[in-house]
């Protein structure tokens, strides 16, 4: 086998991997009929399980409480996983092995053991273990070497730092008011997380597990992504209706430009892998605007369905999804010409999505 078959066999193990174990999971749910069995995911009508080769989404339902796994090629659900709590943001780790969900309470300011960051196998979809963390975790980001993963906790007005090779809290940062988003540099030194009402971005020294500084940004922020280069970050800003964007080296705010007018409320962003473009998920305006990664300006604009609020970009940046949470599904936009392809319908009130590579 040549070095570079040999490459894209080991790109693709986790795929086979992901085949091999789905099969058997579904295959031991209609040999015991036994559907929604404890720890086993429950089947969705005939789909079958993605092939080795098929991409997979994890979808969160706020409202449902529950994780949709899609077959990208087919845009079928194929399994959907209980979680029992308030489950919003989504993340696989880097190997792809687990995925990673911050479920909540309904109880504001008390803090529970449902307050948590649940590991899920990424193939089985079984909880593996369960990290407590503040009250409220929203969203998070593992880093890429898989050794740590920073939570915000929304109504503690903190940031969790877990060491996944322990499987610890090592630190409880505190940062600003309400914080919310949570981006991780290329490199996995730097964290940013957001805060809703104190309008700022702390900036967190991930070895250090210390705050280094804090940026004023425009109101109401909301979620953060880095270039792929890790020189630039953007923050989105709900109630400002803005998009900002961060020199990392100087750690100032560049540049701010309204979207939708200032009335879109945006939500979600992410960068395409070429670096090229940033694309934000406006929940009132129902679009997706789509910018300029070095200037800001809004080259394109697609209309989803209604309220999108997570948002990614696939490995390769010909597709965008956005995650619809008042209509219950995720459009599937080709980056090519800017257009919807495809509506995935999923669980209740979507929130956040993780992509497979």
């Amino acid at each position: 086998m040549t070095a570079p078959a040999r490459r894209e066999w080991r790109r693709h193990a986790w795929r086979r991997r992901v085949w091999r174990r789905l099969a058997a999971a579904v295959a031991a749910v209609a040999l015991l009929a036994v559907p929604g069995a404890p720890g086993m995911p429950a089947a969705m009508g005939a789909a079958p399980p993605a092939p080795p080769d098929d991409p997979l989404a994890f979808v969160t339902n706020e409202g449902s409480h529950d994780l949709s796994v899609v077959n990208l090629r087919t845009g079928a659900v194929v399994a959907t996983a209980k979680l029992g709590d308030r489950p919003r943001g989504v993340q696989l780790s880097p190997d792809g092995r687990h995925v990673f969900v911050a479920v909540s309470d309904l109880a504001p300011n008390a803090q529970s053991g449902r307050d948590a960051i649940v590991m899920l196998d990424a193939t089985t979809f079984r909880e593996l273990r369960r990290f407590p963390v503040g009250t409220d975790p929203e969203q998070f980001a593992v880093t890429p070497d898989g050794r740590w993963l920073v939570a915000s906790n929304e109504d503690a007005g903190s940031a969790s730092a877990i060491d996944l090779r322990r499987g610890t809290v090592a630190a409880t940062l505190v940062v600003g008011i309400e914080p919310e988003g949570v981006a991780v540099s290329p490199d996995g030194r730097l964290a940013l997380v957001t805060a809703e009402t104190s309008n700022t971005v702390s900036l967190i020294d991930v070895r250090a597990l210390k705050v280094v500084g804090a940026l004023l940004v425009d109101a109401r922020p909301r979620a953060a992504a880095f270039s792929p280069d890790g020189t630039r970050a953007y923050v989105t800003a709900e109630i400002a209706g803005t998009l900002s964007m961060i020199d990392v080296a100087s750690r100032r705010v560049t540049a701010s430009v309204p979207l939708e007018g200032g009335t879109g409320k945006p939500v979600g962003v992410a960068v395409s892998p070429d670096g090229r473009r940033v694309y934000v998920a406006n929940g009132a305006a129902n679009a997706v605007s789509v910018l300029d990664a070095r200037t800001l300006r809004v080259i394109g604009r697609v209309p989803v369905g209604r309220r999108p609020w997570g948002i990614a970009v696939n490995a390769d940046g010909t597709r965008v999804y956005a995650v619809n949470g008042l209509s219950n599904d995720v459009s599937e936009i080709d980056t090519a010409t800017l257009r919807v392809v495809r509506t995935i319908r999923v669980g209740q009130r979507p929130w956040g999505i993780a992509l497979g590579r």
